[in-house]
């Protein structure tokens, strides 16, 4: 088998810089193969994919990926630490990939390198700076930012570094793999013309970002020019169904709801909650009936809006500090969303190189006969995640899509 490329993606959705970023990769790793982890129908930052994953895995398979796992819920709506983990654990454990590409705002791996190294081997000087840091009442990305500047002594050298979001996310893959003691080697392509939050369109590239809020104003013509034309088709598709999710403010109801019938002693067991944080949840959910007022009465300096918006994610899909707890200690399974013909011959290379691997194709068929408690509880929050994300289209709303849907092949 030829070298296997391994790519961590959301494609929210997939548009012409994730289209260079992919055919980049495949020329500096010189790869055959391709297979990318996909966050599901919640992501990372605290909100909802605007595509079903099932969607969103035709435009990966039409662009030149050749194999899509689903990244389980409990990692993809995980902090970028655990998310990053939880996506090269998965990788690693198919013990045919070699090489991991990232975008990244600047590209200096050997930088990333070295920022990653100190993360992951903590000596007590950084330690140190860090928890003094920590004692402002800052947010701990900042905290550690500032860090992270301090302990390295090069302002100039760093800041720029480790305040871009692919860079950090860049940081954590590396980290992980130092932690996995991974064979993966891993490989950058400096992201261009817009950033991750940008909403300027600059040639025929935009962000994720941009794209989601056109489409919000049913902006089409600037749309199209920035996605592939499959990826614009099938997008188009769905928003004519109804079939998208604009995002976390579609189940405000539900949210509220399940936070005004919390204990706050519950609300203190989800992930990110701490330090009394769970009275001032409490509070908000019972005085405000929608989620903006909610998240911005509850954000400070020390707590960010994401890490808000991830916690009612949390609350809203029933994820508690074990289950998170639990992610940390196991391998994920190898949940198949699609694949392509060349897809069917990695799936199975990986099959044969790892006979004891949890590989699902059929979700039914592990439920019924798989008796590892932990992965079927994971798998549980990705079926009750689809059910819940399917409630925020605007026509027909299905359940158990993870049963009935077919796996994807192109």
């Amino acid at each position: 088998m030829g070298n296997v490329l391994g790519i961590i993606a959301e494609y929210n959705p997939f548009h012409n810089g994730h289209l260079y970023h992919l055919e980049q990769a495949k020329k500096m790793t010189n790869c055959e193969y391709s297979v990318c982890v996909m966050s599901g129908n919640f992501v990372q930052r605290g909100d909802t994919a605007i595509l079903d994953k099932w969607t969103r895995t035709k435009m990966n398979l039409e662009n030149g990926i050749d194999l899509v796992l689903e990244l389980p819920t409990v990692y993809a709506t995980s902090s970028s630490e655990n998310f990053a983990m939880g996506a090269v654990k998965l990788l690693d454990s198919l013990k045919v990939v070699d090489y991991l590409s990232f975008g990244s705002e600047n590209c200096e791996i050997d930088i990333l390198n070295n920022i990653a190294t100190v993360l992951y081997e903590e000596p007590k000087q950084f330690t140190s700076i860090l928890s003094h840091e920590l004692s402002k009442g800052i947010s701990f990305p900042k905290a550690r930012e500032n860090a992270l500047l301090m302990y390295l002594n090069n302002i100039q050298k760093y800041s720029n570094i480790v305040n871009q979001p692919n860079n950090i996310l860049g940081i954590e893959y590396l980290k992980a793999l130092k932690s996995l003691k991974s064979h993966i080697i891993p490989s950058c392509v400096k992201r261009q013309k817009v950033y991750y939050n940008s909403q300027h369109i600059v040639d025929e590239y935009a962000s994720s970002t941009a794209i989601r809020e056109l489409l919000k104003r049913e902006n089409f013509d600037e749309i199209r020019p920035v996605m592939p034309d499959s990826s614009y088709m099938l997008m188009r598709q769905q928003f004519e169904n109804g079939t998208f999710v604009e995002g976390l403010a579609e189940f405000e109801k539900e949210i509220i709801f399940k936070l005004r019938t919390m204990q706050t002693s519950e609300i203190a067991k989800l992930p990110d909650v701490n330090e009394g944080l769970e009275f001032a949840i409490k509070n908000a959910s019972d005085n405000y009936n929608n989620l903006y007022d909610l998240i911005t009465t509850v954000k400070s300096k020390r707590y960010t809006q994401t890490r808000i918006q991830r916690i009612l994610v949390y609350a809203l899909l029933g994820i508690t500090k074990h289950d998170m707890e639990v992610s940390k200690k196991v391998v994920p399974y190898v949940r198949v969303l699609g694949f392509s013909s060349k897809g069917k011959v990695l799936l199975s290379g990986i099959a044969k190189e790892n006979p004891k691997l949890n590989i699902i194709t059929s979700v039914k068929k592990f439920m019924d006969k798989s008796n590892n408690k932990n992965l079927k509880s994971m798998l549980e929050k990705d079926i009750l995640a689809t059910n819940i994300y399917t409630l925020g289209y605007k026509n027909e709303s299905n359940s158990n899509l993870d049963y009935t849907n077919k796996l994807i092949t192109y």
